[in-house]
């Protein structure tokens, strides 16, 4: 079956070491649109740090944000699907953490709000380009619903305090992570494939017309349920176990790659 849609992650994925999108991945997105293909923007990112990007390249594509939780067009502005935590649940969260002593961010609206500024908002300013905004201790109430908490920890206590966090909120928050000490926090159900699905269809695209490319724990779902899975060579195993194809690393145009083998006339899914 042809593929008619492309979701494709942004970090360690789409872009490079230098977090720009190459020449060649560039070229291959162009040519891909030209051939009427839909290709969509799939990331953990906040809206406003991804939307750049597009617009660089002219590209009125949906962006599927901070892991599914919003889907917005770059140029258009439309709001193809939107999903914030209960805000309950959020308020809940912000208790735990506070309690735990766990940093965290906040993403409500278009801001990143913290506690105080530290390493870990620095590292985080310099990968996204966004500046977080520090509040004290208000952090850790909110009177409007996030799209999503990340937590971050040390890398030794990662994997402890993922397993901690699906068991103390079972069945009230999708957890997940898009780098190794990044826990990515959304509402139950929202993930990437969700909200890649969603688009598809409302262009009347099929799950099995789509391809979708990632790296990362965020991207597992897109990768196993989209009728072409790709994992860039620098993916983990994880979502290497989950993909049909495993392309080239994000240094070496892997997007490109397994774009312009689709678009070649034999290219069909079985």
């Amino acid at each position: 079956m042809e593929i008619k849609l492309i979701a494709s992650d942004m970090d360690d994925t789409l872009l490079n070491k230098d977090c720009q999108i190459s020449p060649r991945n560039e070229a291959a997105i162009r040519k891909a649109l030209d051939a009427g293909k839909i290709f969509l923007i799939a990331t953990g990112r906040m809206y406003v740090s991804v939307r750049p990007y597009a617009e660089k390249l002219g590209l009125d594509v949906p962006l599927v944000t901070y892991n599914g939780a919003l889907v917005k067009g770059s140029l258009s502005g439309k709001v193809y699907y939107e999903h914030k935590m209960k805000l309950s649940t959020a308020n809940e969260v912000l208790a735990y953490c506070r309690e735990k002593g766990y940093y965290l961010q906040l993403y409500v609206g278009d801001s990143i709000l913290i506690k105080q500024e530290n390493d870990c908002s620095r590292m985080y300013t310099k990968i996204s380009g966004i500046q977080t905004t520090a509040i004290g201790e208000a952090l850790y109430h909110t009177d409007e619903a996030p799209y999503k908490i990340l937590v971050m920890t040390k890398s030794e206590e990662f994997a402890a305090v993922w397993q901690q966090f699906k068991e103390d909120f079972a069945g009230k928050l999708d957890v997940t992570s898009s780098k190794d000490n990044f826990l990515e926090l959304m509402e139950s159900g929202v993930n990437k494939w969700e909200a890649v699905k969603s688009v598809a269809a409302s262009y009347g695209v099929q799950p099995q017309e789509i391809m979708c490319i990632g790296d990362s724990n965020n991207d597992v779902k897109m990768i196993a349920n989209a009728g072409i899975g790709v994992a860039v060579a620098n993916a983990k195993d994880s979502v290497k176990q989950n993909a049909k194809i495993i392309t080239a690393s994000n240094n070496d145009d892997g997007v490109a790659l397994v774009i312009e083998s689709i678009l070649t006339p034999q290219a069909k899914q079985e």
